[in-house]
C-alpha cells in the first residue's frame, strides 16, 4: 500500500518538473467559514491541474523499452492533458482516450501537448475499455487516472507541500472521484501527522467512492459541472486508502459546487474548476463543523469551459441578487416605460433586459407588462428597487 516513503520518493522525482504551488491563508474565506482557511492553488500548475504530478511520476519511471512504445491514457481531461504535457517532454508517443462529452477546452489542449486524441464512448468507462483495448493492440503502457500506486505516489506530494508550507494544519478537505488524490494525500498527511483530519468530497450525482465507503445507496444522478470527479467507481487500491485514512466523506449538490465556484472568483480572483471548488462548496454547506479550525482546501484545477463559466457567473448573481428579473404593470400609453426607467435610475439599478408582453397576460387590453432584467447590489436593493415602482404608482414584483 502506498505510504509516505513512496511519496517522498516521488517528491524528489518531481522537483523541478512540476511547480510547487503556493498554500496561503484566504482571510475572506477564513471570516465567511468561521475558521483558517487556507487554498493549494493546483489550478496554477501548467497544466492547471494536480493530476500532472502523478502522470509525471509514472512516466519518468518506464523502462526504455516501455518509453519507445509510448503510453495510452483514458481521461476527462486534467489527467489527459498531464500525460500528454510530460510525455512531450520527455519524448514519448501519447494517445489519450476521452469520452465524447469532454469539453473542448480540455481536447483542444491536449492536442496542443502532441497527443493522438480519440474520443470514443459517452462515459470514463466506456474510454476506459476502449483505452485497455488499444494498449494491447499497439503494445502501449496504460497510465491509469488513479488506480496506480505510481499515479498515487505523484498526487500525494500535494499533502507534503501543504504541510510544510502549513504546518499547523489540522483538517484537509479534499474532492473525490477515483480517489488517487485523496488517496496519495490522506497516506502522506497521516504518515506526517497522525491526528490531521482528512475529508472527502464527491458530487450527489457521482457519489460511488461515498456509497462504497459508507454502506450507503445513494442513487447517482445526471451530468455534473464537476466532471474531473464523475467517476463511475472507485479504484480498489484507493478505496482501501480511503478506508485506512480518511476520516469522513461528504457529498455537495451542483448548487453548492456553482456557488464555490463563483465565490472563489469574486473574492480570490481565481478561476476553479466544478471538481476543484467542491471542497470550498463542503466547507460552506456545513461551516459550523470546522469552527475554530485550520482547514487547507485543495483546488484541483482550472480547467473550465468559457461558456459554462459564463452561465455560472450569471446564475450566480442571480442567487446572490445581483441579477433580478421584475414584472411590472403598467398603462399601455406613451411614456410609461420612461417613467419606469427613471425609477429604476433614480434607484441606482442598471436595466439588463426590457420585454414587453400583451398578448401572453390577464391584464385588461389597456394595460402592458414590462420584464425588466436588472442589475443591483444586492437581495436588499432589489426589494428598495420594488418599494420605489410601488410608490411611483407601479405594480411590480420579483420574479
Amino acid at each position: 500500500m502506498t505510504g509516505l516513503p513512496e511519496i517522498r520518493a516521488a517528491a524528489a522525482r518531481l522537483q523541478g518538473q512540476v511547480l510547487t504551488t503556493p498554500c496561503v491563508e484566504s482571510r475572506t474565506l477564513s471570516q465567511m467559514a468561521g475558521c483558517q482557511v487556507f487554498l493549494k492553488f493546483e489550478n496554477l500548475q501548467f497544466t492547471a491541474s494536480f493530476k500532472e504530478r502523478g502522470a509525471c511520476n509514472k512516466l519518468v519511471q518506464l523502462s526504455n523499452e516501455e518509453r519507445q512504445r509510448g503510453v495510452i491514457a483514458m481521461s476527462a481531461g486534467n489527467h489527459a492533458q498531464g500525460v500528454a504535457y510530460h510525455a512531450q517532454r520527455l519524448g514519448l508517443r501519447a494517445v489519450i482516450v476521452m469520452p465524447r462529452f469532454t469539453p473542448m477546452v480540455k481536447v483542444e489542449r491536449t492536442r496542443l501537448f502532441g497527443a493522438e486524441v480519440v474520443l470514443h464512448g459517452d462515459t470514463l468507462e466506456e474510454s476506459r475499455v476502449h483505452a485497455v483495448e488499444l494498449a494491447q493492440r499497439e503494445q502501449l503502457t496504460l497510465v491509469h487516472p488513479y488506480d496506480d500506486p505510481a499515479i498515487i505516489a505523484g498526487q500525494g506530494t500535494v499533502a507534503l507541500e501543504m504541510l510544510e508550507a502549513v504546518p499547523q494544519l489540522d483538517t484537509l478537505i479534499v474532492a473525490v472521484g477515483g480517489g488517487g488524490l485523496i488517496g496519495g494525500m490522506a497516506a502522506a498527511a497521516k504518515g506526517l501527522k497522525p491526528g490531521i483530519r482528512v475529508i472527502g468530497v464527491q458530487t450527489l450525482r457521482f457519489p460511488h467512492m461515498y456509497n462504497a465507503i459508507k454502506h450507503a445507496h445513494v442513487p447517482p444522478g445526471g451530468p455534473t459541472i464537476a466532471e474531473g470527479i464523475a467517476v463511475g467507481a472507485p479504484g480498489q487500491l484507493t478505496q482501501k486508502l480511503v478506508q485506512r485514512y480518511v476520516d469522513d466523506l461528504v457529498l455537495v449538490d451542483e448548487g453548492d459546487i456553482e456557488q464555490a465556484i463563483v465565490t472563489l472568483l469574486d473574492f480570490e480572483k481565481t478561476l476553479v474548476e466544478g471538481a476543484g471548488a467542491a471542497p470550498l462548496a463542503a466547507l460552506m454547506k456545513d461551516a459550523a463543523a470546522h469552527a475554530g479550525r485550520k482547514v487547507g482546501l485543495v483546488l484541483g484545477g482550472g480547467n473550465l469551459d468559457p461558456m459554462l463559466l459564463a452561465a455560472i457567473v450569471q446564475r450566480g448573481m442571480v442567487r446572490a441578487g445581483r441579477l433580478a428579473r421584475l414584472k411590472v404593470c403598467a398603462r399601455d400609453v406613451p411614456g410609461s416605460l420612461a417613467r419606469i426607467t427613471k425609477v429604476v435610475s433614480e434607484a441606482g439599478a442598471n436595466i439588463d433586459e426590457v420585454h414587453h408582453q400583451r398578448a401572453f397576460t390577464l391584464l385588461a387590453a389597456q394595460n402592458v407588462e414590462i420584464e425588466l432584467v436588472v442589475q443591483t447590489r444586492g437581495r436588499e436593493h432589489v426589494q428598495s428597487l420594488l418599494g420605489a415602482l410601488r410608490a411611483a404608482g407601479f405594480q411590480a414584483e420579483e420574479e
